[in-house]
């Protein structure tokens, strides 16, 4: 008992600091994840004792991939990060058939989650050289960005250069970096889209939890959306087909695993908060492109190199999996995102959790055991509406409105200017309530606005534009237009308003 005393006080003073010491014994370490035996000494982090890959060994890997492989592999160099180093994403593409299924994967966004890009690389090399994989290399068009985060990741570090989590930008586009991973992301407008990430297993609120503090047991959680934006068919087939199938894979592996879940406090009990509903990060972000989206996180952040190789095995064994998945579904795939780009059902603005008690697996700190521990679940997954309006035929943005008309350009919106003066009837957002929080969020002064919404006749002069819902990335309009919708430009601040103010942004309810 003392020990684990000892033991939770080291988990409250880790979190101040920078170097953070490994909290898990090595008893836990051999009873629940014992470090894999099967992969071979392949990537670069793999070859050496300490350290992870470093920028110039990345580089030099991918080379040597298009090298071996010139006809299939090519390396495009999208931009700089804040450091000055150039971004690489990897295109793996055996033929130029369009019938293809198209899968985009990321990993390091976080600079401190090094197992996603040992896993990517991995993967890649995998996919190329081992003929167990051939069907899946002639049937599927890749686009690999391997290392998001160069600057965070070079410091083992979170964030960009500049302060911001590259995973809560997603649609303010603030940070350099997402805004060049953004463009290329939505140029090759992807089936599937994958973000590999690595979770903190000993946290402040786990410290309270049990007697004497737990620690997480689960290998891998998935993080996939129940934002109401994103059409019932595209959750529930990401859900059943492919999570599920990646489920089974980590049965057999004998890998843990459960829907995502993080803590937070509520009127001051811990709550688990599960599933995603913020456009603001990828795993809901890319769902609302009308596309299959995963969120993986693996047990790691905090670990050092304990389990490294169980973690890389990990990632690699869910981007096979769902590699597996899209290639065996393609014609599957393809006609479920054709039936949610024709959805018309009313926007959500704003959603709430479902709230119910469940039980979660955990590895008590004091026996050093497996327990079912209750909880209190907050369930993205069960989200139900709070405030709806219907689907408009379109939006309309003041051509004054630049920073705003450039982030939907960058997210991939197609508009269209008008070409002369034109009357439309269109629905008027007016702010009744304004409230500035007193804090910075990722450098932004948040709003919290109630709108009244009235129906005008209004004449827009040429060069307004017109963003018609008829588009496949639809479903991000209302998370960023809406003014109420938590990651909208009005609620992030990138659109400043005030009381009695009428936004330069309307909603056309007829054609």
């Amino acid at each position: 008992m003392r020990n684990s005393i000892i033991l939770v006080i080291c988990i409250f003073v880790s979190f101040g600091l920078q170097a953070q010491p490994n909290p898990q014994s090595k008893k836990i370490t051999k009873n629940f994840f014992p470090d894999s035996e099967s992969l071979l000494p392949i990537t670069p982090a793999l070859k050496k004792k300490r350290g992870y890959t470093n920028y110039s060994e990345l580089i030099n890997f991918i080379n040597e991939l298009k090298e071996s492989h010139p006809s299939v592999v090519s390396i495009q160099y999208i931009g700089e990060s804040q450091k000055g180093y150039n971004i690489p994403v990897v295109h793996i593409k055996t033929t130029n058939s369009s019938e293809k299924i198209k899968i985009w994967m990321q990993a390091g966004l976080h600079g401190n989650e090094p197992a996603g890009t040992e896993g990517l690389l991995y993967y890649m090399h995998s996919i190329l050289n081992d003929a167990n994989y051939d069907k899946l290399l002639h049937g599927v068009d890749l686009l690999i960005l391997p290392m998001a985060n160069i600057d965070g990741y070079l410091k083992d570090n979170r964030y960009a250069a500049n302060g911001l989590d590259l995973n809560r930008d997603q649609t303010k586009l603030m940070a350099p970096e997402t805004r060049l991973i953004k463009k290329v992301f939505s140029d090759f407008n992807a089936h599937v889209g994958l973000d590999f990430h690595e979770y903190r297993p000993y946290r402040k609120d786990f410290a309270q939890l049990s007697d004497f503090g737990i620690t997480s047991a689960y290998d891998t959680m998935f993080l996939y959306s129940g934002n109401l934006n994103v059409p019932e068919n595209i959750r529930n087939y990401t859900n059943n087909v492919f999570v599920q199938n990646a489920r089974e894979v980590m049965n057999i592996k004998n890998f843990r695993h459960r829907e995502y879940a993080s803590t937070g406090k509520y009127s001051g009990e811990i709550h688990f908060t599960q599933g995603s509903s913020n456009a603001r990060s990828s795993a809901t972000n890319y769902a609302l492109n009308n596309m299959i989206s995963t969120l993986f996180e693996v047990r790691g952040v905090g670990l050092g190199k304990t389990s490294f190789k169980r973690r890389i095995e990990i990632t690699l064994q869910l981007a096979l999996s769902y590699t597996k998945t899209a290639v065996e579904n393609t014609t599957a795939v393809k006609n479920e995102i054709q039936k949610a780009i024709a959805d018309s059902k009313p926007v959500v603005v704003t959603s709430k959790r479902k709230v119910y008690k469940d039980t979660i697996k955990a590895i008590d700190l004091d026996t050093e055991s497996l327990i079912d521990l209750e909880v209190t679940i907050r369930d993205a997954l069960q989200s139900s509406p709070v405030l709806e309006r219907s689907k408009p035929n379109a939006y309309i943005i003041e051509a004054s409105q630049i920073a705003i008309i450039e982030k939907l350009k960058n997210l991939g919106i197609e508009m269209i200017p008008l070409t002369e003066d034109k009357l439309f009837t269109v629905e008027a957002y007016r702010i009744s309530s304004y409230n500035e929080a007193s804090k910075v969020y990722e450098k932004m002064k948040l709003q919290k606005v109630k709108t009244e919404v009235t129906t005008i006749q209004k004449e827009f002069p040429s060069g307004t534009l017109l963003i018609s819902m008829q588009q496949q990335r639809s479903n991000l309009l209302p998370e960023v237009l809406e003014p109420e919708a938590p990651n909208s430009f009005v609620s992030f601040g990138v659109l400043k308003t005030k009381l009695d103010d009428t936004l330069p942004i309307y909603r056309v309810i007829n054609k």
